[in-house]
């Protein structure tokens, strides 16, 4: 299984556990300012992960990752998933 497929896996879970996921958005707010970076914050209540352009495809994975480990851990322990997927949901050391 490649980055891509990974990264659409976690997406596809990260939708089903109600998260609004959005990609994009590498640009910077301001010439002083640093570029945006991907990451996950609460809106009115409901969670979003915020996938920067500018990351790359193993930043973007890890930051689904690791919203999914913190919001949704029922959900991705009763699914049987590819090994490859499972490798970063389950806590290290497990």
């Amino acid at each position: 299984m490649d980055e891509s497929q990974i990264l659409e896996t976690l997406f596809e879970l990260a939708n089903e556990a109600g998260m609004k996921v959005r990609a994009g958005g590498g640009a910077r707010l301001g010439e002083d300012l640093p570029p945006l970076a991907s990451g996950v914050c609460k809106v009115r209540g409901e969670l979003w992960v915020v996938l920067a352009a500018s990351d790359s495809v193993p930043i973007q994975i890890e930051t689904l990752a690791m919203a999914l480990r913190s919001h949704a851990a029922d959900l991705i322990e009763e699914r049987h998933l590819p090994p490859a997927v499972r490798a970063f949901l389950d806590p290290q050391g497990d």
